[in-house]
């Protein structure tokens, strides 16, 4: 199954295909004795490579939308391919493996792990890959993520120990440690300053000019504005959807 996957995600790079694409997707909350219809029949094309932001009040289906597309729910109808396969009605294992081989997640409130150090939460993402098979590796790939961010002069250090801008650049280093071709972005400058904003958002334009989709979650206007395509949701469905 493991290599189908990889061998999957291969077809679709070399032939062209998107990314993810959601077809009448529909997701239902059952709260007390009403119907919360969180999404209410999306179409989207998410392609190779797209910096995508979306925005929408709270309880418009932006958060859930994410959820689906980084495999940590699924619809309750539609259909939804990823990299050309379909993975509309995956099992929990599968889910698992599309979440640590395919795509990284990054937080507004970083969800690093206190007790551990830098290099140490740069690494979890690898534990359980069959291609990172031992300390060593895990290491060195978490070091070179770690780089690329700028944090590789902190790696002993632990979370408490650091600023906001720079615990959200070891999420990102977490995020992208594992090689995805899709990094979700949930207000990842929610908790920072204007500066730390700025180099988050170019720092993730970087990463998509050298070749990962982002997707990033807003309610902010000014953060959108550096995507180039804008979704805007409302009461479970897509508003508007333009390129910038």
């Amino acid at each position: 199954m493991v290599m189908l996957s990889v061998s999957c995600a291969q077809l679709a790079l070399a032939k062209g295909m998107s990314l993810a694409v959601l077809q009448g997707v529909r997701k239902t909350y059952r709260m007390g004795e009403e119907d919360v219809h969180a999404l209410a029949g999306v179409d989207l094309t998410f392609e190779q490579n797209e910096f995508t932001a979306i925005l929408g009040p709270s309880g418009s289906g932006k958060s859930t939308l994410m959820h689906i597309l980084g495999f940590m729910d699924v619809p309750t109808s539609g259909r939804i391919l990823f990299e050309g396969e379909d993975v509309s009605a995956l099992s929990s294992d599968r889910r698992a493996w599309y979440r640590s081989h395919r795509v990284g997640f990054i937080f507004q409130s970083f969800n690093l792990l206190p007790r551990l150090t830098v290099l140490e939460n740069a690494t979890l993402p690898l534990l359980y890959r069959e291609d990172f098979p031992d300390d060593a590796s895990r290491e060195a790939a978490a070091k070179k993520a770690l780089d690329r961010v700028g944090m590789s002069h902190r790696l002993t250090h632990r979370p408490t120990e650091l600023s906001g801008g720079e615990r959200q650049r070891v999420a990102i280093a977490r995020a992208l440690v594992g090689r995805p071709a899709l990094i979700l972005a949930d207000e990842p400058t929610g908790n920072l300053d204007s500066r730390n904003v700025d180099r988050i958002l170019e720092l993730l334009g970087e990463l998509n000019r050298e070749g990962i989709a982002i997707l990033l979650v807003t309610h902010d206007l000014g953060v959108a504005a550096h995507a180039r395509r804008i979704i805007t949701m409302r009461d479970g469905r897509v508003q508007e959807d333009k390129q910038t």
